[in-house]
C-alpha cells in the first residue's frame, strides 16, 4: 500500500526535513498553509500530515492548535522533535562580501531565532519576511543581487545555495515539535529513536471561579502524573473564555486517565483526548 504524506511546504523547510528523516519511500505532498495541510487528511487527499506545533524559542504555533480544536479534530498520532540549526545562505553567483548584503529573507520565526547574529554581523540589512524558510531560499536562488536567506541545510541543497555562515541561531538547544495527524495511526511507520510517550488533553473549565484551575491540576498532582505543558487558548466565544491544552508525560491507560476524567467532569469540566502517541527524537 502506497502511503501519501502531506506536509507544510514548500521543499527546503524544517517540516520537509522532519518528513524526510522520519519517513522513507512514501509519496510526499507539499501544502502552502497549515489549514490546507490538515484539510488534506480530512478530505482524504493524503493519509497523514506533518505540521509544526511548538518551537522551544518562539513558543506554540497557535494556528495548528486552534485549527485542530475549532475546525478539524484530527487525533495527534505521533510527535517528531527536530533540532533547529539555521544557516546564512547566498546565491553562488553573488561574489561580494557579507558586508555588501542589503536584504535577509526568511520566515518570522527563523528571523527571531537569529536576532543576535543579524544585529552583530548584518546590522545594515533590511529584513524581508517570507511564508517559510524554503520560500526565502527560493527567492535567493533566482537572483544574483546582494541578498541572503536564513534556512537549513536542506534548503541550501534543494535550491543550490552556498552556506556562508553555519549555526547562526542565538540558542544552541533550539528544537521544534512537529505533530503527525492521521485518521488511521496504524499507517505511521517511523524508524527513529523513541523518546517518550505522551497524551494531550483539551480541558474546558465550567466557569470563571476562584480555585477551579487549582482543582484541575490537583487531579493530576495527587496521582503523580507529570505535566510537561499547560497552555490556555481563547475559546473564541467572548472575552475571558478559555480552554486549556495539557500534555501528560505518559500514554493513556485504563486506570489513571479515566479517574482524572471522572474527577474533572464532576467539577463541571469538559475533557477531550486530542491524542495519545509516541514521541520521536529525530537525528537530522
Amino acid at each position: 500500500m502506497s502511503i501519501k504524506i502531506g506536509y507544510l511546504g514548500p521543499k527546503g523547510t524544517f517540516t520537509k526535513l522532519a518528513v524526510d528523516t522520519a519517513f522513507n519511500g512514501e509519496t510526499k505532498v507539499a501544502y502552502k498553509t497549515i489549514p490546507q495541510s490538515i484539510d488534506a487528511v480530512v478530505n482524504d487527499e493524503v493519509d497523514l500530515v506533518v505540521v509544526p506545533i511548538e518551537n522551544a524559542i518562539e513558543g506554540t504555533v497557535h494556528l495548528t492548535i486552534d485549527y485542530l480544536v475549532h475546525q478539524a479534530r484530527l487525533p495527534i498520532s505521533a510527535e517528531l522533535v527536530v533540532p533547529i540549526k539555521q544557516n546564512l545562505l547566498i546565491n553562488p553567483k553573488f561574489e561580494g562580501e557579507l558586508t555588501d548584503l542589503t536584504e535577509v529573507h526568511s520566515h518570522t520565526q527563523a528571523i527571531a531565532q537569529c536576532q543576535q547574529y543579524i544585529h552583530n554581523e548584518l546590522p545594515n540589512v533590511t529584513i524581508e519576511y517570507t511564508d517559510s524558510t524554503g520560500s526565502a531560499a527560493e527567492i535567493v536562488s533566482k537572483t544574483s543581487e546582494p541578498i541572503a536567506a536564513i534556512g537549513n541545510v536542506l534548503a541550501a541543497k534543494e535550491y543550490g545555495l552556498n552556506i556562508v555562515a553555519k549555526d547562526i541561531h542565538d540558542y544552541p538547544n533550539n528544537h521544534t515539535r512537529f505533530v503527525v495527524l492521521a485518521k488511521d495511526a496504524s499507517l505511521i511507520k517511523i524508524n527513529q529513536k523513541l523518546l517518550s510517550e505522551k497524551t494531550t488533553l483539551l480541558i474546558t473549565l465550567p466557569e470563571d471561579r476562584a480555585g477551579v484551575l487549582h482543582q484541575v491540576l490537583s487531579a493530576f498532582a495527587w496521582r503523580k502524573m507529570n505535566l510537561s505543558k499547560i497552555e490556555s487558548r481563547p475559546m473564541k466565544t467572548g472575552l475571558g473564555n478559555y480552554f486549556f491544552i495539557i500534555d501528560v508525560d505518559e500514554p493513556f491507560d485504563d486506570v489513571l486517565f479515566p479517574g482524572v476524567k471522572g474527577e474533572l467532569e464532576a467539577l463541571g469540566c469538559k475533557v477531550n483526548v486530542l491524542g495519545t502517541y509516541p514521541v520521536y527524537n529525530l537525528d537530522v
